[in-house]
């Protein structure tokens, strides 16, 4: 819940900045804010040492699902981003692309919808 994920990882947030949903994955823990994406890369034997990264919400522009089928296979949210610090560059904007893979037991399809809709509005704003 928004609530437990706020008492655990709260101190990683901006001034203003609330949680919409998050994810508790095999090792690692992904939030949706009102701002950003933050993802928790939780590393080694016992996954006390951390890599916080995030990426901003106006800067996401296209999204990809891969929802999981019979088996093993897990579901999948790639999100392409920009990083170049001014999204309208003339000399050319940088891409990135992050990977995001949920176990079976979650349904990705609003949290897709709700990217989805982020970076259609970001790509709309962007080619005005």
């Amino acid at each position: 819940s928004p609530e437990s994920l706020m008492q655990e990882f709260g101190m990683y947030l901006m001034d203003g900045e609330t949680i919409t949903t998050g994810f508790k994955l095999i090792r690692d823990v992904v939030i949706v804010t009102n701002r950003r994406i933050i993802d928790f890369d939780k590393q080694g034997a016992t996954g006390a040492k951390m890599r916080v990264d995030s990426i901003n919400l106006s800067s996401v522009i296209h999204v990809s699902a891969e929802t999981s089928g019979f088996g093993l296979d897990d579901s999948e949210i790639n999100i392409s981003y920009i990083t170049s610090p001014y999204y309208k560059a003339n000399t050319g904007v940088s891409i990135s692309e992050k990977k995001f893979e949920f176990p079976k037991k979650y349904n990705i399809q609003v949290l897709y919808k709700q990217l989805q809709e982020i970076a259609y509005e970001n790509h709309e704003n962007l080619n005005k």
